[in-house]
Order: structure tokens, then C-alpha cells, then sequence
């Protein structure tokens, strides 16, 4: 079936990688616009490579890449890598500018349409309140959305960042991946993301790239990659169920509980009681809980108690094991 969407870039029979070590070969990918994809796979098989290549900044091998629009190479696309930046003392709103200079004549005057791009820019990342203050006195994550405006600002099809997540917290990651769905969505734009962020990446990425064996790479929708098995095939998880989400835990006290309920209160009491060694069954038990609501108190019944915490209920459980 062929794809309706617009195609911004393609690889044909692309090989990549140093001189003649070939760290990926025979790629044949696409991205569109309005997509976000994540590219994933284990360190040191060749994603910042690739990532490099694609943005012109190394050589590829052999193979071709084509991009549709006919501009220079940047103004078809914008990169935000890992590297530190070295002029800190500059301000957010001069390094946004400054993704407007490949398209500044020799005189750089900053014309008022360009600081249009750059104000809209900083309004769509959300960091107004950051414009004045310097690179030094930002957060990590602070310093990661002004980047990500700077790449906007540049007014690209097409932004490939790489691991723009690592080192932040959970709150940084979940709002940088969050912001890079609604750009690709909103304005059109074609995003690709090197990430470690397995869960986030299957909430929220369109499309995975997926670095596999034979120094190939497995695309596809994240839903589908989980349920053939390729993520499992290629990052071989130990103890990990890609198909739950959870760690595997072993019911070493050999006590089993049937648990009544729903929502998310019984998916995280499961949680617990799984993680302190009980196996939870649909079938006839040791032991039966059953979850109650008491307006906006919630209660776990037991046959000789009712506890209102998690915590209660372990107590109990563990007197009795």
C-alpha cells in the first residue's frame, strides 16, 4: 500500500561509517512530514553516525540521500547534537537568532521577519520567561528546549536531534518529548530523535528506527515492533516484559492472591504484591482481596480485616506468611 504522506528525505542503499569500517549498510528509509521517529538501538552500533550523515556534517560511504526540497542543506534541515556549547555567557534569545544566519546576507542585519521566526520560536518551546537570562544560568533540560527553538528558528522541513533526553530528569524528558510530538504535528515538520527513552518512545514516537543485527535497521509503528518480537530480538532484555511494561517478578513465596478490582489502584497493588513475592491469579487462592471505595478513601478487604493503604496490607500479608 503506498504512503499518502509527504516524503522529506530518503535513503537509498545508504552505507555508513568510518573509512572502510561499515557500521550500517543498505539503509533504504524514509521520513515524512508531520512524523516523529525515534531511532533506537545499543550504544556503539552507529546511530550518531547516521545521525551525522544525514545532516551532511560526515561522509557517507556509498549510497545516496535525497531530501525534497531543492534549498542548501540548511535550510532543508536543522540539528541539535550533544555537543557542549563553548559561549555561554551569550543569551537565549542571541542563540535562537542564531538559527536564522543561514539565511542572512553579508551584512547579518537581523531583518523584522527573522525576529518574528525567532520570537515565535521561543513562544512555541514555551521559554519566554528564559529570553534574557544567560546560557550559564540555565538547566540542563532549560538549556535543551533553547536549543530546540534555536532548530525551529532555522525554519526546516526537517530536525534530527540527538539523544536530546540524556542526563535530564523524568519531568525534562517527558516534556521535550511531548513538545517534539506537538511540533511535528502542529507544524508539519519531520523529527527524528536518537534515544535511549524505550517507554516514552513507544507512547509517543509514529515510527521507530531500529538499529538490527547484520547492521541493519527494522522500521515500523512502535505497537507492531512489540508484538512481532523485534525489540525483544534485538535488545534481548533480561528479566524485563516489553509486551506489560514490568520487570518480571518471581513469586518466591510460593503464596498465591486473588485479587478483585480495576483501574489503576489495581494495577499498582498488583504491582506491590507482585514485587513482595506473591503471585496474583484470577483463579481460586490463599488468599482474596478485594479493592472497595469509600468516597475518595480507597479500602482493601481481607476476610479478617480492612486496611487502608498498600502498606496495611503488606503488614498483614507478611504476619501471615
Amino acid at each position: 500500500m503506498n504512503d499518502p504522506r509527504t516524503i522529506v528525505l530518503q535513503t537509498h542503499h545508504l552505507t555508513i561509517g568510518y573509512g572502510t569500517q561499515v557500521l550500517l549498510e543498505e539503509l533504504n528509509l524514509s521520513m515524512h512530514a508531520g512524523e516523529l521517529i525515534c531511532f533506537m538501538g545499543p550504544n556503539g552500533i552507529g546511530k550518531s553516525t547516521l545521525i551525522r550523515t544525514l545532516a551532511g556534517l560526515q561522509k557517507k560511504i556509498s549510497g545516496e540521500i535525497t531530501r525534497s526540497a531543492s534549498a542548501e542543506i540548511h535550510q532543508q534541515l536543522s540539528v541539535v547534537l550533544t555537543d557542549r556549547i563553548s559561549s555561554a555567557n551569550m543569551t537565549v534569545a542571541e542563540l535562537v537568532a542564531f538559527g536564522r544566519y543561514p539565511y542572512l546576507n553579508w551584512n547579518i542585519q537581523l531583518s523584522t521577519d527573522d525576529q518574528h521566526i525567532i520570537d515565535q520560536s521561543i513562544h512555541q518551546v514555551n521559554i519566554n520567561n528564559l529570553r534574557s537570562k544567560r546560557l550559564y544560568e540555565l538547566s540542563d533540560g532549560q538549556l535543551q528546549m533553547v536549543m530546540i527553538a534555536r532548530a525551529l528558528a532555522q525554519d526546516t522541513p526537517i530536525i534530527i536531534l540527538d539523544e536530546p533526553t540524556a542526563h535530564l530528569d523524568l519531568n525534562n524528558r517527558v516534556e521535550i518529548m511531548k513538545l517534539l510530538r506537538t511540533l511535528a504535528r502542529k507544524m508539519n515538520k519531520a523529527i527524528l530523535v536518537a534515544t535511549h527513552e524505550l517507554d516514552l518512545a513507544l507512547q509517543m514516537a509514529d515510527t521507530i528506527w531500529l538499529t538490527g543485527k547484520n547492521k541493519t535497521i527494522v522500521t515500523g509503528i512502535p505497537e507492531d515492533l512489540v508484538l512481532n518480537g523485534t525489540f525483544d530480538d534485538i535488545f534481548q532484555f533480561k528479566g524485563f516484559d516489553l509486551k506489560t511494561g514490568k520487570v518480571k517478578q518471581e513469586p518466591y513465596l510460593g503464596k498465591t492472591i486473588r485479587l478483585t478490582g480495576e483501574g489503576f489502584e489495581y494495577r499498582w497493588t498488583k504491582n506491590a504484591l507482585e514485587r513482595n513475592g506473591f503471585e496474583v491469579v484470577s483463579t481460586e487462592a490463599k488468599y482474596e482481596i478485594s479493592m472497595s471505595a469509600k468516597g475518595t478513601n480507597l479500602q482493601w478487604i481481607m476476610k479478617d480485616g480492612v486496611y487502608t493503604s498498600i502498606g496495611e496490607l503488606l503488614v498483614a500479608l507478611t504476619e501471615r506468611t
